[in-house]
């Protein structure tokens, strides 16, 4: 009969998260992740199988926790534009509070795997295509309550604005203040 598990492997798929999300996957090595984990190379492999298994379970967790965060934000009641606003300058404040500019696990790991890694590509779409439903939604709310015209294309606008979150995720990686991010924000609110 084996020992029994020492450390619990949702905890443990958390802070691998944390690991993936600042290393990217290619770089997270399994020593990284037996460190990271406080647990020997022989549970991580018992536990988890392999480095990728555990990966996609990193990247579910993320989608289960950070990602939904946006879904719920912009589901709270109040004016459509203003809640759009609250959730992009949300996200624009977490990334340039983060000491590490880790941005968005997501939009890295399809940075990183896209097209090389049928999982991890099919999670990023499915968690893409989430955050484009819900702001389609909210675009098709915002035409029933006249607070966006009803003639503008509820779809396209969705992907603008998931198109505008990537694009905010990845600047605010780099970016030395919030000024040329909230002038995104501004023009994309104004836009609608």
């Amino acid at each position: 009969m084996g020992r029994p598990k020492q450390f619990d492997p949702d905890a443990a798929v958390e802070r691998a998260m944390d690991v993936f999300w600042r290393k990217g996957y290619a770089g997270t090595t399994p020593q990284d992740l037996v460190d990271a984990l406080g647990i020997g190379k022989g549970s991580l492999y018992n536990t988890f199988g392999s480095k990728h298994a555990l990966f996609e379970r990193a990247l579910r967790r993320y989608r289960d926790s950070q990602a939904v965060a946006l879904v719920e934000m912009l589901q709270e009641p109040g004016p459509v534009r203003d809640r759009l606003r609250r959730a992009l300058e949300f996200l624009v404040d977490m990334d340039l509070a983060d000491p590490d500019r880790r941005g968005c696990m997501a939009v890295n790991a399809a940075a990183e795997l896209a097209g090389t890694d049928e999982v991890a590509t099919e999670l990023v779409q499915r968690m893409l295509a989430r955050t484009e439903d819900a702001f389609r939604a909210l675009i098709e709310e915002g035409q029933r309550s006249g607070d966006i015209a009803p003639d503008r294309d509820a779809a396209a606008l969705g992907s603008l604005l998931l198109n505008t979150v990537v694009g905010l995720r990845l600047m605010a990686r780099v970016a030395e203040g919030p000024d040329r991010l909230v002038r995104v924000i501004d023009a994309t609110v104004d836009s609608l």
